[in-house]
């Protein structure tokens, strides 16, 4: 069993920058790929970006392609969205999750993805 908590959430302007963080309880962190998802209100739940187990591969939704980047740190069992240039088109909440075992390889499905953590809130104002 995996337990994730999201941080770092807030209310910014619009170019601001922000960093979440998404702390894994469990070992099996290690052999699964994550990803970042966000729900507007509203809305469907939508991909924003994903990482592989070994953090070689990543993916990300075109909306935030070159303004976000996913990454993951094995010693703290933490994995980032670092998100930069944010538009009031990125409020929403933010939610981690992760896999069951991955052999590799990303996934921007919600289908794929077992365990999620509670969210946080972006807001992002004109």
């Amino acid at each position: 069993q995996v337990q994730l908590v999201e941080s770092g959430g807030g209310l910014v302007q619009t170019g601001d920058s922000l960093s979440l963080s998404c702390a894994a309880s469990g070992r099996t962190f290690r052999t699964a790929a994550m990803g970042w998802f966000r729900q507007a209100p509203g809305k469907e739940r939508e991909f924003v970006a994903s990482i592989s187990r070994s953090g070689g591969s990543t993916d990300y939704a075109d909306s935030v392609k070159g303004r976000f980047t996913i990454s993951r740190d094995y010693a703290k069992n933490t994995v980032y969205l670092q998100m930069n240039s944010l538009k009031p088109e990125d409020t929403a909440v933010y939610y981690c999750a992760a896999t069951g075992y991955s052999e590799g390889g990303t996934y921007s499905s919600t289908n794929a993805y077992m365990y999620w953590g509670q969210g946080t809130q972006v807001t992002v104002s004109s």
